[in-house]
């Protein structure tokens, strides 16, 4: 006979719990109602503990819709480590291959709290190119790292073009100016896990077209597409 453990109630702690899993199983962001209703409690009931949550970090609530979503939290108690260290070293040998095959910088971004964090970057091994600071935050509709992981994010993300992002997901591939920098093309590539149109990350090469760049943009963007797979073999994704 198994001698059955037992039950100490701790209704914060499932509260908690609870919030979490809702928003892990929803599509989008859920306001403090919907929350509220998934988990079958008043607004009231689960007040304190979206704050709590919020404050410790667990939560990022949009500060114009309102809206909760997980943040990376999760992510960095589950590996015990900072959260992208795994994807970092997975990444950096194809980047620097496809640094070393471009003689172009490249850079690797991720979503972070409804923006994109850059979180590894190769520097061009010529004496010029595009530096993006590692751990740099740039918007989701400004840039076109931040267009190719909303295309193949499950999160929906309305104020960015449809019909871009459906191109985005037919051709894997977005390559064009950089809105920021004149003289700048960026060519991004996602990262997928396999068997799901959901990106891990972005591969971006900033190219510089002048008299100095020995690779075309079209091998470049070849390049990087190769890197991009050898990134989700080397990820196991």
């Amino acid at each position: 006979m198994v001698e059955q453990q037992p039950d100490y109630a701790a209704p914060a702690v499932d509260k908690a719990l609870d919030i979490l899993e809702t928003l892990a199983a929803a599509a989008d962001g859920l306001s403090q109602l919907d929350i509220a209703k998934a988990v079958d409690r008043s607004p009231g009931q689960i007040f304190r503990v979206l704050l709590r949550l919020e404050k410790r970090g667990y939560l990022h609530r949009d500060p114009q819709s309102g809206l909760y979503q997980l943040s990376m939290r999760l992510f960095d108690l589950a590996h015990r480590q900072e959260p992208t260290r795994s994807l970092i070293a997975a990444a950096m040998p194809a980047m620097r291959r496809v640094a070393d095959a471009t003689r172009q910088s490249c850079n690797l971004g991720v979503i972070d709290e409804g923006r994109v964090r850059i979180i590894a970057q190769v520097e061009s091994p010529d004496d010029f190119g595009f530096h993006v600071r590692v751990g740099a935050l740039f918007p989701l509709d400004g840039t076109a790292s931040g267009h190719v992981l909303s295309a193949f994010s499950s999160v929906a993300h309305t104020e960015i073009d449809g019909a871009m992002l459906a191109g985005i997901r037919r051709d894997r591939l977005l390559v064009r100016p950089d809105s920021a920098q004149p003289g700048i093309t960026d060519i991004v590539h996602p990262i997928l896990r396999s068997g799901l149109d959901e990106a891990v990350a972005a591969l971006t090469v900033p190219y510089i077209a002048t008299s100095y760049s020995k690779v075309p943009a079209e091998d470049v963007s070849a390049a990087a597409e190769r890197g991009a797979r050898e990134i989700e073999r080397a990820l196991g994704i």
